[in-house]
């Protein structure tokens, strides 16, 4: 029986030590590109499942980022004082329920299919509810009208959620791209301007230019196009069970869905796919690593 010699035995200690340290730093490696095992992987020649390395993260807007500061009712009511009418703000806010859920239903997606935009379908949804609210005057409807979509372009009447830049700040740190797939209008891109946002993300996608809206998978298909990559190597975030999590599920992105008022804790989105803050993303996605 062959014997070890002391310098064979010093040789294999080494080539073991190095071995042990070659593994610290690929796993390292592997965390720092944030490496996923999500569902919609390719098959190893031992038929195993291969990893497919995240490299974009879309974005819902609305609710996810950024909220509307204070109620419908209130800011319309704001806008009626300024030219003098008096109108309870539950009032105008039942009314402008009433209004958006029939425009909503006869014009979807602001009615681009039919030739409208988002200036105009929001201009008749204000007018709607006003004239609901007793004000007759067309000029003073158009007025309002006009002057309320110009003012949801303003920062003072949107909130940006605690955790929306720094888990921005951390993804793009890591060398994710980031992009945006939002059901708004054209008001998007200079809103999250004004927020303090937009320079996060390589494009948006609104539902008024793409002429479609989520759920419809069209919409995540565009956005993929965006990307340049696969679906296995995107993640999508958004607030809406149906038309985030699960319409970019049906397109084998990876949905994942912020539930911040635990409102989903339930089989049907695994724990692993459900955020209660933006916070926990990256975490998350580190225990779904080597």
């Amino acid at each position: 029986m062959h014997r070890e010699s002391k310098e064979e035995s010093v040789f294999s200690s080494f080539r073991s030590t190095c071995a042990v340290s070659f593994a610290h730093a690929y796993i390292a490696e592997r965390r720092h590109l944030w490496q996923l095992p999500f569902e919609h992987t390719a098959a190893s020649c031992t038929g195993g499942a291969m990893r497919a390395t995240l490299r974009w993260v879309l974005w819902d807007v609305k609710d996810t980022l950024l909220k509307v500061r204070a109620s419908v009712g209130e800011q319309y009511c704001k806008e009626a004082e300024r030219v003098g009418l008096n109108i309870s703000p539950v009032e105008v806010e039942a009314a402008f329920r009433q209004a958006y859920r029939h425009h909503s239903s006869r014009y979807p997606n602001y009615g681009v299919s039919q030739g409208l935009d988002g200036r105009s379908w929001w201009v008749a949804v204000v007018r709607d509810t006003f004239s609901q609210c007793t004000v007759q005057d067309p000029a003073l409807l158009n007025a309002m009208a006009h002057n309320l979509y110009q003012n949801f372009c303003k920062a003072e009447n949107w909130e940006v959620f605690p955790d929306s830049k720094k888990t921005l700040e951390t993804c793009s740190s890591l060398g994710l791209e980031l992009g945006v797939v939002s059901n708004f209008d054209s008001r998007l891109e200079e809103i999250l301007h004004v927020c303090g946002l937009r320079s996060h993300f390589k494009f948006l996608i609104t539902s008024e230019e793409a002429g479609i809206a989520k759920p419809n998978p069209a919409i995540f298909k565009q956005a993929l196009q965006k990307c340049g990559v696969l679906a296995a190597n995107v993640a999508h975030v958004g607030d809406h069970y149906v038309n985030d999590y699960l319409a970019s599920k049906s397109v084998g992105i990876h949905g994942l869905l912020l539930d911040r008022c635990n409102q989903h804790n339930t089989a049907s989105v695994p724990a692993e796919h459900r955020l209660r803050s933006l916070e926990e993303l990256p975490s998350l996605l580190q225990q779904q690593m080597l």
